[in-house]
This record gives structure tokens, C-alpha cells and sequence, in this order.
């Protein structure tokens, strides 16, 4: 039986020239390439008037540009509608098998979330932004099409925590879109693993997505809120965490007092002993928390910071945390700026700037360069 090609065609009222256009378009969306149109316009006359065989190509691109199934226009016939969720139904099979998690490759995702983990604090996100994309694609697939369970919920977590690094890490290159996509990965993670710290501190690490933007008010909106939310359902680490974060947003606001008292509350709740918290995520101790009172001091504009920042530096050992570093010489040029020492902040924003360009911190580039522009 012959094909309906040419009824085809001219049901539409369509010129060759219109239906070479159309095929054009059609591969072009698939990323093919067609040959030159006297070549189609010859293979067309030979399908339309004498009845060539149509390629499975050049048979779905018609299909595509007509709208309409092979069968309709006469280019073979279309499979049992029985068979069709067969091949479908074993792909989804094999998925759900080829997905299924236990506890040691749980164990070993893990393992590798830390590895990234550590990496990223010595070399910073930029280096290894591509390595943590790819775990968290690879761990949101086995999470996808896994079956409900223990181990599925805490391939979840894992996923969270993943996600929420790779978001802080695109966060450090002045990426925010991909930064608060990642955000929103790790939160719907985290409420799927029913953990709710993970979900807390996801929740409030967006909030300098926030800053970073220019929103500080909605950033201090959505720490306060989380930090209400959660109130006695996190680990004491995290809570001291949460009001830590908060201070720093007050710092940013320029409120000294209310950013003090939430440091105060930070120092107030957390543990002494800061192993075995179940929170691989948080690193956070006296030191840290001195560091980050330093921190938002520097940000208020006060020369009372540089003993703490300091000493902070001093004990973290150059080399050690890039991003870190970076940081902490930033705030302390700050600071020194606020005493009036130019030439020693300005030493400071030199150096800071070298360990960012070592770590690729876009994040802190932008801070040197309104420094250096203060200064």
C-alpha cells in the first residue's frame, strides 16, 4: 500500500518549499543536520510519487512536522497498544533495582560527601564545584528510584547536605541562581529523609543567598523564622549556630546590640564538647565562634575585632582553610581600616586577596574590592 504523503501535504496547502522548511526545523531541535534542499526536494518527489521507502529519520520527522502517527500516513503500522507499557514498565523496573540502596553504599556516599567536604574547606568551591555537582546529581538519581525505606531516607539526608554544600560553594563564586537552586534541592531533600536539622540548616544557610543579593531584612526574616521553627527540635550545636548566623545578618544591619546578644546566645548553648554531634556539616567550637564574633564586629565597623580576628588567624595556620582565611584577613583589614591603620589593612586586603584568588572566592574578591575602594 502506498504512503499518503503528498494528500498529506496538500491538505495543508503547503508548497514543497513550506515542507522543507518544517523537516529543517524539526531536525534542528534534535540537532541534526539535513542536506541541501534541491537534494530533500528530489527525495520528497520520489516518497510522494513513487512511493519510495521513508528511513526511520526522515519517517519520525515527518511524523513530527504533520502531526499525525505513521500509521495515518501510511509509513507502516503502529504497535499493538498492548505492548507499548511493556518496554516502559522493565525500564522503570530495572531502574528501581539498579537504585536500591543499603546501609554501606549509604556508608560510602557519606564518605564521599566528607572527602568533598574537607577539600572544599582547603581548596575552596571553585576547584572542586564540578566533582560536588556531579555527587549530588549521582545520590539525587539513587535517591529518585529507590525504593521507601531506612536507607532511602538516609541517602536523603545525604542528599541534603550535598546539595547544601555545592549551594554554599556556588555561593562563593558569585553564582546565586545556582546557589538557591541548590538550596531548594537540599531543603526538599531533607524533608523527604524527615531530618529535621538538615532541613533547619539548609533553611537558614539560603539566608545568605539573601545577603550576598541585597535582602538582608528577608534574610534576617528567614533565620529568625527558622531558628522559632526549630526550637528545641535541633542538636544544641546547631541551635548555637542558628543564633550565631542571626547575629552575623545583624551585623550586616548595622544592629551592634542585638548582634552581640545573639553571639551571646550562640556562646550560651553550645556544647563543650563538640565530637561524635552527629553533624558532619557544622564546624563550629569557642575558637570558631570567637572567629565569627570577630567577624561581625569587623562588619559593624569596630577596631575592637582585631584581637579576636587576630588570634584567630593565628590559630588556624596558613594554608589550612583557603576560604577561611581569606575571610578572616578580610575582616581584619576591616577592622584595622576602623583604627585608622591604612597601611596594615591595606597589607591585609593584598593577602586576602591572593588566598581568594588561589580558592576562586568571587564572594570575597567583591568584599577586597569595596575595602580597597573605602580605603
Amino acid at each position: 500500500m502506498g504512503n499518503r504523503l503528498a494528500q498529506a501535504r496538500a491538505e495543508r496547502g503547503w508548497k514543497k518549499a513550506r515542507l522543507i522548511h518544517e523537516l529543517r526545523t524539526a531536525a534542528a531541535r534534535r540537532k541534526e543536520n539535513l542536506p541541501k534542499d534541491e537534494s530533500l526536494s528530489r527525495r520528497i518527489a520520489v516518497w510522494e510519487n513513487q512511493g519510495g521507502e521513508v528511513g526511520d529519520f526522515y519517517r519520525d520527522l515527518l511524523c513530527e512536522v504533520y502531526g499525525l502517527p505513521a500509521a495515518e500516513l501510511g509509513l507502516g503500522e503502529l504497535p499493538p497498544a498492548i505492548a507499548e507499557p511493556e518496554p516502559v514498565a522493565a525500564e522503570l523496573a530495572q531502574r528501581l533495582t539498579f537504585s536500591r540502596l543499603d546501609a554501606g553504599l549509604v556508608e560510602l556516599l557519606q564518605g564521599q560527601t566528607q572527602s568533598i567536604r574537607l577539600l572544599d574547606r582547603r581548596l575552596g568551591g571553585a576547584a572542586i564545584f564540578q566533582q560536588t555537582s556531579a555527587h549530588v546529581d549521582h545520590i539525587e538519581h539513587l535517591v529518585r528510584y529507590a525504593l521507601p525505606g531506612a536507607d532511602r531516607e538516609a541517602a536523603a539526608d545525604e542528599l541534603g547536605q550535598a546539595a547544601a554544600l555545592a549551594g554554599w560553594q556556588a555561593l562563593d563564586m558569585g553564582q546565586l541562581n545556582e546557589a538557591w537552586r541548590l538550596h531548594e534541592l537540599a531543603k526538599a531533600a531533607a524533608r523527604d529523609s524527615g531530618v529535621t536539622a538538615g532541613l533547619s540548616y539548609a533553611r537558614a544557610q539560603q539566608g545568605y543567598v539573601l545577603l550576598d543579593a541585597g535582602r538582608p531584612r528577608d534574610a534576617l526574616r528567614l533565620v529568625e523564622a527558622t531558628k522559632e521553627q526549630t526550637a528545641g527540635a535541633v542538636p544544641a550545636m546547631l541551635r548555637a549556630w542558628l543564633h550565631a548566623a542571626e547575629g552575623e545578618v545583624l551585623a550586616t544591619l548595622g544592629e551592634r546590640d542585638a548582634a552581640l546578644r545573639a553571639l551571646d546566645q550562640a556562646r550560651a548553648v553550645l556544647p563543650e564538647r563538640a565530637a561524635g554531634n552527629g553533624l558532619p556539616y557544622l564546624m563550629l567550637d569557642l575558637d570558631h565562634l570567637e572567629r565569627w564574633r570577630g567577624h561581625c564586629l569587623a562588619r559593624l565597623g569596630e577596631a575592637a575585632a582585631i584581637d579576636s580576628l587576630t588570634s584567630a588567624l593565628d590559630g588556624m595556620g596558613e594554608g589550612r582553610y583557603g576560604r577561611a582565611e581569606a575571610s578572616l584577613r578580610v575582616d581584619l583589614a576591616l577592622a584595622l581600616q576602623a583604627r585608622g591603620d591604612a597601611v596594615e589593612s591595606r597589607a591585609q586586603a593584598r593577602r586576602a586577596a591572593e588566598v581568594a584568588g588561589r580558592t576562586g572566592s568571587q564572594r570575597q574578591r567583591r568584599r577586597i574590592a569595596e575595602l580597597l575602594r573605602a580605603a
